[in-house]
């Protein structure tokens, strides 16, 4: 449903007032979710393992966490990773996936499955 704003813009009625209440809300979940306490700039190193060192470091001394320490630093780098979107450069990206990987390792879990871009077959003739 849709109605016309006094600016002649048009705005979605539901979430509209949402954004006005509920602004800033990735920011504010890195800020002050119950996952981590986060050192602040942990996301903008440029040494993967230092990152991952970083996340491991506040995962394991974080009293607000409801997971285990790996699935709590996992998963606030995959949301800021996910929240970056494509605003995130493309070095930048590789850095936060290097870190992903050295987490694991830190963690002495098993390294995730390498993706290989799929091949077409064609067909011979």
């Amino acid at each position: 449903m849709r109605r016309e704003a006094p600016s002649s813009r048009s705005y979605n009625v539901w979430t509209a007032p949402w954004r006005k209440w509920h602004g800033g809300g990735s920011q504010r979940v890195t800020r002050e979710s119950d996952a981590l306490d986060l050192s602040k700039g942990v996301f903008t190193g440029k040494d993967p393992k230092r990152i991952a060192a970083s996340l491991k470091r506040s995962a394991e001394r974080s009293r607000r966490r409801k997971a285990d320490p790996f699935r709590s630093a996992l998963s606030m780098l995959t949301f800021y990773l996910n929240r970056a979107g494509k605003n995130l450069r493309a070095g930048r990206r590789r850095t936060l996936m290097r870190a992903k990987d050295e987490l694991r390792r830190q963690f002495g879990r098993a390294p995730a499955r390498k993706r290989t871009p799929s091949r077409r077959r064609t067909r011979s003739r």
